[in-house]
């Protein structure tokens, strides 16, 4: 069984792309003719959201999964549409994946002992439903995390990491305007919170490391702050970097450069509205919004790709 981190590295280099597509779906983001149309077939308009919403998924990542190693849908996007939405979701991951890309949910779950466990059984492992019955719920290959409670907060989901070969991306530091009122926090041995959640990441991580030296946990880094990005990099050299922000949070090509290992990998990086909602930005006819997200991918993909290349002369 390979690790998520080997099953990463292969991805990137199989599309020499570093690039996340992050699936956020509002229903503002859609063409209105595609939920106008799902309305027409049902008289349940939750339903026929639910189902816009899928079908919006399902032609975004059949026209970038030659182009991008993962996606990222942040699950509240679909909380927000109750059952309906959170079956697109299951539907939404069960498809990247046929198509070969690799899943990140984005829960940022939170819990400690058998709550805990029960969060890494329904995200990353498998939950017993009858007997000896046992059966994946979401079956993602990576989750996010906040691992403020502490140790025994991770252990559970790490457990299941090491088990079916999954992948955790921990809360360091995030690209939110006011991460620093927590994170920038002074501790008594003079590091910064943020500082100290980096190294615990590194020993988290330790225990996980595959053959290609990262380890299966790895860490959220903003891209609107590449001067800790560059500090942090070099307390964490295990582990693989998710970089949010760019884009649409006005993070660069350039910025997310500190997140990166000399040899242009050890980072990725996340786009959700400038891909998803690209056919808006350039005034694209809605009935292509697939292609707009695909020009943009393109577009994203070269960006990192000579930014990768002025900073080392490395390419993927």
């Amino acid at each position: 069984m390979k690790t998520f981190s080997e099953r990463l590295t292969d991805a990137i280099r199989r599309t020499g792309n570093p690039t996340v597509m992050g699936l956020d779906p509002m229903l503002s983001y859609l063409p209105d003719d595609l939920l106008r149309w799902f309305l027409e077939q049902t008289d349940d308009p939750q339903l026929a959201a639910g189902l816009a919403i899928f079908e919006f998924n399902r032609r975004l990542i059949d026209q970038v999964s030659d182009l991008i190693p993962a996606v990222k849908p942040q699950l509240a996007y679909y909380e927000q549409y109750g059952l309906p939405g959170i079956d697109a979701l299951r539907r939404t991951i069960e498809y990247a994946r046929e198509k070969g890309l690799l899943v990140i949910a984005d829960g940022k779950r939170n819990d400690i002992g058998s709550t805990a466990e029960a969060y890494a059984r329904a995200w990353l492992g498998e939950t017993t439903w009858s007997g000896h019955l046992t059966k994946a719920v979401f079956a993602a290959d990576a989750l996010t995390v906040n691992a403020y409670l502490g140790s025994d907060g991770v252990t559970p989901f790490s457990q299941v990491c090491a088990e079916k070969g999954k992948g955790l991306f921990v809360l360091v530091r995030t690209s939110n305007p006011s991460a620093g009122e927590l994170q920038d926090l002074r501790l008594e041995d003079g590091r910064t919170v943020y500082q100290a959640m980096a190294d615990q990441v590194s020993r988290w991580g330790e225990a996980l490391t595959g053959p290609d030296g990262y380890s299966a946990i790895g860490a959220v880094v903003g891209a609107t702050w590449p001067r800790q990005a560059a500090e942090l990099r070099g307390r964490m050299h295990r582990a693989w970097i998710l970089v949010p922000g760019y884009g649409a949070q006005g993070g660069s090509a350039d910025d997310t450069m500190p997140n990166f290992q000399p040899d242009g990998l050890g980072a990725i990086v996340n786009a959700s509205r400038s891909l998803m909602c690209a056919w808006q930005r350039h005034d694209m006819p809605h009935e292509q919004f697939d292609l707009a997200a695909r020009r943009e991918a393109i577009a994203m993909r070269d960006a990192l790709t000579r930014a990768l290349a002025k900073r080392g002369g490395h390419t993927l």
